[in-house]
């Protein structure tokens, strides 16, 4: 017997803007998106977690938020730097301070852990971050063997140049047809509008519509897919399925 697949359906930078939660918020209640990761240092982040404490079905997640690239002119330069990501200490220090603000904001600790622009697939952030996740018994995206992450629905190379073709209703079925056995993480970034400074912009409200459309929940019940999220709605604490 095939074993069953589940998806896990996350939106990143909730809370980065008042664009982007519109874009999460709309992608949740009209479409297949199950769970967020929170930026909580941003002024929307507040707003967020409001709406995540009254919709407890949407998973909600810690976004480790250290800084954020841009490639302009040939390369790749800062944005924003919060702490220097080679300084462990420092790492360390926001990371902690990002998480009491996280419960500061919901009243509990976040059912995943992950980071912007997925920076904890270096070192030293990577160890800090695996020691966090564990501490709080949560899964961190890239290091949970439960759940393997898919980034594939996104719409630019490496290096910014946009690839319109990525994010469309019909790239989201192959991707959701050829995904494995067992739980994948399908990352997402919907955004409504033009009310942040960042590379990744256009492209999110496109995703807001695919994410919408209802020709992907029938995709996923003809795939015979099951729509899940972190949390009490399908996973225990520790990233097993429950």
């Amino acid at each position: 017997m095939t074993a069953r697949r589940r998806v896990i359906v996350n939106a990143d930078d909730f809370g980065q803007s008042p664009g982007i939660n519109h874009g999460v918020v709309r992608a949740h209640e009209q479409g297949i998106v199950t769970s967020a990761s929170l930026m909580v240092r941003w002024p929307a982040a507040a707003e967020a977690a409001a709406y995540a404490r009254e919709h407890p079905a949407l998973s909600l997640g810690l976004h480790v938020d250290l800084s954020e690239w841009v490639y302009r002119d040939g390369a790749w330069v800062p944005l924003y730097e919060v702490v220097p990501t080679e300084d462990a200490q420092a790492v360390r220090g926001e990371a902690w301070r990002q998480l009491a603000e996280f419960r500061r904001l919901t009243g509990i600790d976040p059912t995943h852990i992950d980071s912007h622009q997925h920076v904890h697939r270096d070192e030293p952030t990577r160890s800090i971050l695996i020691d966090l996740a564990r501490r709080i018994e949560v899964p961190l995206r890239h290091c949970c063997s439960e759940v393997t992450y898919c980034g594939e629905f996104y719409g630019q190379t490496a290096d910014g140049a946009s690839l319109p073709g990525r994010v469309t209703t019909d790239a989201l079925m192959r991707v959701l047809a050829a995904l494995p056995p067992g739980v994948t993480e399908l990352g997402c970034h919907p955004g409504i509008g033009e009310d942040l400074d960042t590379m990744y912009l256009k492209e999110r409200e496109e995703e807001v519509k695919v994410l919408c459309d209802p020709r992907v929940r029938i995709a996923l019940d003809d795939l015979r897919i099951d729509l899940g999220s972190f949390g009490r709605n399908g996973f225990d604490r520790r990233g097993s399925l429950s």
